[in-house]
């Protein structure tokens, strides 16, 4: 009996091996932990330069890395200012926000007339900012102030990042991956 060269499951993990290799090749890192630690620190500082008069500040990060990166920001602000930090989450639809509804982790009514500031790891098209705004312009409110650790200023939605990591100029084939799950987040160009 003739030998088969390689069996479907060697011929399975082999591609896998290749496919996962051809992608961690392709992935470039553009911010290590402590990078990003400096820019969320200035971040911080800038917000509080900004905001000094206020008595309370609602952090607001969406779902996934937007909430992380926004835990961290209070953690900032606390640490170095005299402003009382309310954090909360905004839960969005990030592929198709018109889909459903967009939550607060909050009374929205607590926002009124509040000083806001919405969170996301990183904004391209500025899709997923421009709908979570939306549901802050509901009722009244003193300001509201966007925040990005990576801009990659691709915009397709009238949404400006009032504070800026890292601003990236990227091809539109390219994508921002972050990871800030640990204590070895980082930002990678994928």
């Amino acid at each position: 009996m003739k030998r088969v060269l390689f069996s479907t499951f060697e011929f399975h993990h082999t591609l896998f091996f290749y496919i996962c290799l051809s992608i961690f090749i392709r992935m470039q890192i553009i911010l290590d932990h402590s990078q990003i630690h400096q820019k969320i620190t200035r971040l911080g500082h800038q917000i509080l330069e900004n905001c000094f008069e206020e008595k309370k500040l609602y952090i607001g990060g969406i779902s996934g890395n937007g909430i992380l990166l926004a835990k961290e920001l209070s953690e900032v602000i606390k640490n170095n200012g005299d402003v009382e930090v309310i954090l909360f989450e905004i839960t969005v639809n990030k592929e198709e926000p018109w889909s459903q509804e967009i939550t607060l982790s909050i009374p929205q009514e607590e926002l009124k007339r509040g000083y806001i500031v919405l969170v996301d790891d990183v904004v391209n098209s500025g899709k997923t900012m421009q709908y979570a705004l939306m549901k802050f312009l509901e009722q009244a409110t003193k300001a509201i102030k966007t925040v990005a650790l990576v801009d990659r200023q691709h915009r397709r939605f009238p949404i400006k990042t009032d504070y800026v990591g890292l601003g990236l100029s990227t091809t539109l084939k390219d994508r921002v991956e972050v990871d800030l799950s640990d204590e070895n987040s980082k930002a990678y160009l994928v």
